[in-house]
């Protein structure tokens, strides 16, 4: 199973599942997440949505390069991308709270996931970045957007024209991570952090999501984010970024 769901004392988990590829994104995930979320949205037991890694080592490595290096034309690659993006989307106007849980290294289109949750708390071995560039491509799934909503946006823009990684305390000062998780029991800690919002109704926690989603021009924010998926797409068929995914796949 490459997405394990559990829903506990009004916690929706959504487990990316792919362990032994970085919990990497392919098309089957993609469709098996757009279900979790529209299941969680009508659960009326479920008051925050966790997102979240299989084992201590990723979070999400982003697009599983070994399945979606065989799309080659532009066209090919906005069907992906604008698929995983209507997703992203979903969840970043989800009525109700969500979180990125990062367990651990969340790169590329796993930081487009992160930015598109309302809150991202992480383990202090994090290490996140937005790495596309390295690729010969951007942003593809919205994750360009969503970043330059959550941050300053000069941070922001820096953050993608680096494509560096960041450590966890990195990400903390960037107000990328609102909390790091420091203690043996990480899981007990951010059982902690969001027992107060737990203790509120849905009806309180949906009206302060639709607050904070009130104040975006949500129409604007979906043209902006349907330009960066043709643009990814664009450079998806160019040379450079199949040059750099062989040697990636090579390495």
């Amino acid at each position: 199973m490459k997405i394990k769901k559990e829903c506990r004392d009004g916690i929706g988990w959504i487990v990316l599942n792919q362990p032994e590829r970085r919990n990497a994104i392919d098309t089957e995930m993609m469709g098996r997440l757009k279900e979790i979320l529209t299941e969680y949205e009508n659960d009326g037991d479920i008051k925050l949505v966790v997102i979240t890694g299989s084992g201590s080592k990723a979070f999400c490595s982003g697009g599983d390069l070994s399945v979606f290096h065989n799309l080659h034309t532009e066209d090919e690659a906005y069907a992906m991308l604008s698929k995983m993006g209507d997703i992203l989307f979903q969840l970043f106007t989800f009525p109700k709270p969500t979180i990125a849980l990062l367990n651990g290294t969340a790169v590329g289109g796993g930081c487009e996931i992160a930015s598109a949750c309302d809150f991202r708390i992480g383990f202090p071995h994090v290490k996140l970045g937005f790495i596309q560039g390295t690729l010969g491509i951007t942003t593809g799934w919205g994750g360009s957007t969503y970043l330059m909503e959550r941050l300053d946006p000069v941070a922001a823009f820096e953050m993608l024209l680096t494509a560096t990684t960041y450590s966890a305390d990195e990400a903390l000062t960037l107000n990328f991570i609102q909390k790091i998780l420091n203690s043996n029991d990480q899981l007990k800690e951010f059982n902690e952090y969001v027992s107060p919002m737990l203790q509120l109704s849905l009806d309180v926690l949906q009206a302060y999501k639709q607050r904070s989603l009130d104040r975006m021009d949500l129409i604007h924010m979906k043209t902006r984010i349907d330009r960066e998926i043709k643009e990814c797409a664009r450079l998806w068929e160019s040379d450079d970024h199949h040059i750099a995914v062989r040697k990636f796949l090579d390495h």
